[in-house]
């Protein structure tokens, strides 16, 4: 189950850094789609980082 959400999340993330740099270069704006997702991956980043920071934490102080 780990791998598919590993999968999933590598292809959003490439595909949204992509269409951001496409974007940039022909001086365009961003599609809304593009930046919720790309929103929604930094969430989840961010949260990911949290849990995983709490449980070093954690297996430090045992």
């Amino acid at each position: 189950m780990i791998e598919f959400a590993a999968l999933t999340y590598g292809v959003l993330a490439s595909f949204v850094l992509t269409s951001a740099g496409r974007n940039r270069a022909k001086q365009q704006p961003h599609p809304p789609m593009v930046q919720y997702v790309g929103y929604m991956l930094c969430g989840v980043s961010a949260g990911a980082s949290a849990i995983l920071s709490g449980i070093a934490i954690h297996q430090l102080m045992a």
